[in-house]
């Protein structure tokens, strides 16, 4: 299980595609992230957030 540190989740939180990048890079994760933050802030959120706590169970690299 890989530790998430806290600048990480602050900016999942604040601006999602970044928080992803910071975590994974530029993967399509992190394209998947802006484009759900384009949607909504809201669902940019809950999609960085899953993407950094529960790696595993979420196939996007």
């Amino acid at each position: 299980m890989r530790v998430v540190s806290p600048w990480t989740m602050v900016a999942a939180i604040l601006l999602p595609p970044l928080g992803v990048f910071m975590a994974r890079g530029i993967t399509p994760a992190f394209w998947l992230t802006v484009v759900a933050t384009l949607i909504g802030w809201v669902p940019g959120i809950v999609l960085a957030l899953m993407l950094l706590f529960i790696p595993e169970r979420i196939p996007i690299r």
